[in-house]
């Protein structure tokens, strides 16, 4: 790469170039049309034939195609190179640009660069918020030596494709996530005798979707299983991952009584499939005479259990180590007596924490302002008083299970 420096003439017009990859009628454009569209600017602007972006993939650690144009065949999506292998994974493992005046198999890793005759080619990391999310190269038919000013420009033209594509990916991968977390939580609850239950779920204004989650299912016995569960983390992982969790709690619970055990093989599950996630679940099985349910708890908060007289107490139930730790440990089931009108609440830490006070007081005042009368009203009273109207710092989810009186 050469050290030519352009001509003022020759710099405003580059710098015209790039003020039309910021174009407002792109704003509307969907990932892989606005990817195409700004490809299309950026050869114009270089004077280059052809062009490509790949971004990476958070899973795998590789640099997948999304765009490319110029290259005989365009409809190549989706072919992957590892980063710090070939041509595109040297420039996004040094985070610099990269400058090829020869493209053959031996410098470039995907066929259709070393096999298109190409003479020269030229890389820049896409960099967001300090993260390299992938590269953009530009290619010559002719051999070419690129100019510091050159150089420049496309990295200025992948700052404005990191900032497009980043933008582009988290309100898709946002949407996403919305969209799988609404589709597992419970569209309706069971109506069943002598049970009366009721289930809000707050997203956070600030993070996004999480992994906070709750279920509720009849088991073939006549008893009834409910779990509460939160993934660390947020967003589409986050979201994918409680998904899993939930339909793999689901299965073991046909097969198995002892909340314990289910929650056992759940944590062998998320160590070999999801290895690096840690979760936390409170899973329990209300008896089918509803007068007790048994219950494991995998690091979650211990639900609140309010008795006739309408007092809420925090369970006196010592959680078990949450999912994905790692550490070998036997896991234990707590038999609890559930009285006639008794109300049991679950809940995320969403709903508890807040950063000016400690998780013990956000508990207390939990216990003391349920209202007990109806699992309707409980769960309005937990989110009325203890969320209100301030920003949620995290998603909140909270569950109540009333008893009801046969005397009454």
């Amino acid at each position: 790469m050469s050290q030519v420096l352009e001509e003022p003439d020759e710099h405003a017009a580059r710098l015209e170039a790039i003020d039309l990859l910021t174009d407002s009628a792109l704003a509307e454009l969907s990932l892989r049309d606005l990817l195409d569209e700004l490809l299309e600017r950026t050869c114009e602007a270089l004077g280059a034939e052809t062009a490509m972006v790949l971004l990476l993939d958070r899973g795998s650690d590789d640099l997948v195609v999304a765009a490319s144009r110029g290259l005989p065949d365009e409809k190549r999506y989706g072919t992957r190179v590892p980063v710090g292998a070939g041509f595109a994974g040297r420039v996004a493992a040094s985070r610099s640009p990269v400058y090829l005046d020869r493209v053959d198999a031996t410098t470039v890793l995907d066929p259709a660069l070393s096999s298109a005759g190409l003479r020269a080619l030229l890389g820049v990391p896409l960099i967001s918020f300090g993260d390299v999310i992938g590269v953009l190269h530009i290619g010559c038919f002719d051999p070419r030596d690129f100019d510091d000013g050159e150089v420049a420009l496309l990295q200025m033209v992948a700052d404005r494709v990191a900032l497009a594509a980043q933008s582009r990916r988290s309100r898709l991968e946002h949407t996403a996530a919305e969209t799988l977390q609404r589709s597992l939580l419970p569209g309706r609850l069971p109506d069943l005798p002598g049970l009366e239950m009721a289930a809000r779920y707050l997203p956070s204004e600030q993070t996004g979707v999480s992994g906070d989650w709750y279920d509720v299912f009849s088991l073939d016995s006549g008893a009834l299983g409910i779990v509460i569960g939160d993934v660390v983390g947020h967003g589409l992982r986050a979201a994918v991952v409680m998904g899993r969790l939930r339909s793999a709690l689901r299965a073991y619970a046909l097969d198995n009584d002892d909340p314990a055990e289910v929650v056992t093989k759940l944590d062998r599950k998320i160590q070999h499939f999801e290895p690096g996630v840690t979760a936390t679940v409170a899973y329990l099985i209300v008896a089918p005479s509803r007068d007790s349910f048994r219950i494991s708890l995998a690091g979650h908060p211990p639900p609140v259990l309010a008795g006739p007289d309408g007092t809420g107490r925090l369970l006196r139930v010592t959680p078990d180590l949450p999912l994905g730790v790692g550490v070998p440990r036997a896991r234990h089931t707590h038999v609890v007596p559930l009285p006639p009108s008794g109300l049991l609440c679950l809940y995320t830490d969403g709903l508890i924490e807040r950063r000016d006070r400690p998780i013990s007081s956000g508990i207390g005042e939990l216990c003391s302002l349920l209202d007990t009368s109806s699992a309707a009203r409980a769960c309005a009273s937990a989110v009325t008083t203890m969320i209100g109207s301030r920003r949620l710092t995290d998603d909140a989810a909270v569950f109540a299970l009333r008893r009801a009186d046969p005397a009454r």
